[in-house]
Formats: C-alpha cells, sequence, structure tokens
C-alpha cells in the first residue's frame, strides 16, 4: 500500500512529530510512506527521517510567510482549532490540491483541523484515517461541534488511549466511523538499560505551563534537601524557560536542577538517569514517560487525564500521585531516591511493561486499521458502525455543546455591547 501522512510541521519539535515519524518509520518496513508536511520553516528536520520515507512540504514559510494569500484567514481550517493563526487562504488551497491529487491508498491526518480537510477534500478512492493526539475534553464545545460534523466522512478514528476511545464513541455521533484507541510507540533502545545506580532524575517535554516543571522543581526542592548528591535535569525548551530558571535560582537549587535544552533523540539522556518525572495537569497519552520506561527507568507522574494511567501501574514500574500534589510527588521522588532496591526492582518491571509499546505489536495494529479502511473504501463500506446505544447517547453531548457554543456567542454580543 501507499500510506500518507498530513502533518502540521514535520519541521518542528513535538510528540506528534515524534509519534508520526516512529510510525511512518516502522510502516516503511512493508509499504511505500509519505509525510506531506503543510509548513516548512527550516531545511531539515530536527528529527532524522528514515531515507525510505519520503518528506513533501507544501508551504516554505522562509519563501512564502509574506504571501498575499497567506495574510489571509483560512476558510476551512477549523478557527477554533488551536493552530488555526498559523493556517490562511495559502493553506486552504496548498491542502486542498494535495489531496485532490493523492494518489494514496490511505491518507492519515494527525491533528484536528487537517482531519477536517481530510473528511471533506480526499478523493472517493482514499481511505480517511484520522488520528486525536489530544483528548476529546481538551477541545472547546465549538470544535467539538465542528468535528462532530466533519469527521462524519472519515472511515477511522484513532485516539492514543481507551479512555479517549470511549468517550469519543459515548459522546460523538459518527454512524459509520471506526473509533479505536491506537498507543503510541517507541522504538526499540539501541543504548543499554540504566542500570539504577545514577543519582539522576530526568523529565522532557515542551517547558509550557500545562507541564507543570515549576511543581516537579519545588517537589525536588525536598529531594535535594535530604540526598544533595541528586540532580533533576530538564530537556526541552519553550516559553517557560526563564520563569524556570528565576525559580531554581529563587530556591537556591542551581547546583542540583540543570534545564538542559531539548535532545533529539532523548533515549542517550534517559539511560544517564534513574528515575524519570512528569508533573503534567493534563496529558492525552505520555510520549516521554513510555520512552523512559523502555529505558530502564521507574517514572513517577501526576494521575492526569488520560495517559499515565493507562501506562504507569502504580507500585509496580512507578508511581502516580494526585495532579498538582506538590508534597505527594516530593514523597514518591524520595520513596525512589532513598530505596535502591526498590529502584532497581521498578526497573526491571518498566523494561518489561514498556514491551507492549514496542513498535511491533502498536504497528500491527495500525496495518490492520489502515488495510481495513482500504478494503471497506474499495468496497463502498464502512469498516465498522457504532451501535445504536452509542448514538443515542451522543445526542445528549451534542445537545449540550450546542447550548454551550450558543451560549458563549451571546455572551460575546452582550460583551460588544459594553462601552
Amino acid at each position: 500500500m501507499k500510506i500518507s501522512f498530513l502533518l502540521h510541521n514535520a519541521y518542528g519539535i513535538g510528540g506528534t512529530i515524534t509519534t508520526t515519524f516512529n510510525l511512518a518509520q516502522a510502516l516503511a518496513e512493508r509499504h511505500e510512506v509519505e509525510i506531506v508536511s503543510v509548513l516548512r520553516h527550516r531545511e531539515l528536520p530536527n528529527f532524522v527521517l528514515d531515507p525510505r520515507v519520503s518528506l513533501r512540504p507544501l508551504v516554505d514559510l522562509r519563501e512564502e510567510k509574506e504571501h498575499p494569500l497567506h495574510l489571509r484567514p483560512a476558510r476551512v481550517f477549523p478557527r477554533s482549532e488551536y493552530r488555526y493563526g498559523q493556517y490562511s487562504e495559502l493553506t486552504d488551497q496548498r491542502i486542498s490540491e494535495a489531496l485532490a491529487a493523492i494518489d494514496a491508498d490511505a491518507v492519515i491526518g494527525t491533528r484536528p483541523g487537517l482531519n477536517v480537510h481530510l473528511a471533506g477534500q480526499a478523493p472517493p478512492h482514499v481511505a480517511r484515517i484520522g488520528q486525536e493526539h489530544l483528548t476529546l475534553n481538551n477541545h472547546s464545545p465549538r470544535l467539538r461541534t465542528a468535528l462532530r460534523r466533519a469527521y462524519r466522512g472519515l472511515d477511522v478514528l484513532t485516539t492514543v488511549t481507551e479512555a479517549d476511545a470511549g468517550a469519543y464513541r459515548r459522546r460523538m455521533r459518527l454512524p459509520g466511523v471506526r473509533v479505536e484507541a491506537l498507543p503510541n510507540s517507541v522504538p526499540d533502545p539501541v543504548l543499554p538499560a540504566a542500570d539504577g545506580s545514577a543519582k539522576v532524575v530526568v523529565a522532557a517535554g515542551r517547558l509550557v505551563p500545562v507541564k507543570r516543571y515549576d511543581l516537579l522543581v519545588e517537589a525536588f526542592a525536598a529531594v535535594a534537601a535530604e540526598h544533595p548528591d541528586w540532580q533533576l535535569r530538564i530537556y526541552g525548551k519553550g516559553d517557560e524557560h526563564d520563569r524556570l530558571r528565576q525559580l531554581i535560582t529563587d530556591l537556591g537549587l542551581w547546583n542540583n536542577v540543570f534545564l538542559m535544552g531539548a535532545a533529539a533523540p532523548m533515549e542517550a539522556e534517559w539511560v544517564k538517569g534513574s528515575i524519570g518525572a512528569a508533573a503534567s495537569d493534563f496529558e492525552p497519552f505520555g510520549m516521554t514517560i513510555v520512552e523512559a520506561m523502555r529505558c530502564g527507568l521507574p517514572v513517577v507522574s501526576t494521575d492526569c487525564p488520560h495517559g499515565p494511567a493507562e501506562i504507569i501501574a502504580d507500585g509496580v514500574d512507578g508511581r502516580l500521585v494526585p495532579v498538582g500534589d506538590r508534597d505527594a510527588m516530593a514523597a514518591a521522588l524520595l520513596e525512589l531516591v532513598g530505596d535502591d532496591e526498590l529502584r532497581r526492582r521498578m526497573s526491571r518491571a518498566a523494561l518489561e511493561n514498556a514491551r507492549r509499546f514496542a513498535p511491533g505489536p502498536v504497528v500491527e495494529q495500525a496495518e490492520r486499521l489502515i488495510t481495513e479502511a482500504v478494503s471497506a473504501r474499495r468496497a463502498g463500506q464502512p469498516v465498522v458502525r457504532n451501535r445504536r446505544n452509542t448514538h443515542l447517547a451522543a445526542r445528549g453531548f451534542a445537545a449540550r455543546d450546542t447550548a454551550l457554543v450558543a451560549a458563549s456567542g451571546a455572551l460575546r454580543i452582550v460583551r460588544k455591547g459594553r462601552p
């Protein structure tokens, strides 16, 4: 088969890019695979792309940032989508043209706005598979309403957790669309796993408020007070960098907590640690948690929706603590820091339990979904139909979202009328 991924920007940094590259590389073992990147802002991607996977950008911002059509707002890409400000009439046009001319058997969209394009503009012969890397609850009522209409044009919709797949089945009316959880995969490690002897806690991800690195730094202050020879290394870049730097200074942790910048690939950094940490308020999946565990690190994470609890077995291969609870995070870290045998036992369990996120099982499931979608599309049949009770349950949620959209619109009108 020929499989095409439609990606926001293959030249940036983020979990969706990583997982897309990983899946594309694995599928390239048996299929012709390409990645169509809507945007491009640099010569080469930050991540190494398998040479068997072709990469094709649609809009090069280095040359077309001031293109007249790029200065006009997008009409197809949903206004309520988080990335709307980066899209334009030019991206609408290029995406539409690319889909019209595509010769792939299946196209996989990788974010809501791109799934809208895919659902409405892909040729009739192309299987349409939408990926959701965020949770349904993360979308605004206005976006959920838009997606409820548009996503009916998909053949398959995948989420990264069972919890979110269940939410889509219950709350969205998508007759004829197969909704299935497809977890992200992490390539098999190349380096030997961590042995648990390094006195280092490792965290990685974008430095943005939702990741709560401030809480992690504050929790680690308690660790440093009892174990001053331990370090916390935070990898990533983002808008929170300066604020975190100031927090580290204010807490006197300059010898214990280090902002390491971005690192790709992260494997070489994970294996230098003994414990992984994640303090997010919200985590659709938890790619870095899986990466850490596959390198032999037990992970202390907040039990935020939805990913961590589907990855970590609390007390077996890591610890789950309440969201926003600095003291609980500190206590869980101290438990592992202070008990070498516990840390090593959890390390072994993390290695074993994270095998389910190896490319093999995940790619096998992805191939099955793609094959079934292609076959169904050729036969003019849906991949699967949701059960009737799912449709009935969704009606109440649809009505609620519509009411919320109407209420928010009315509120804006009232506010505009204020002196």
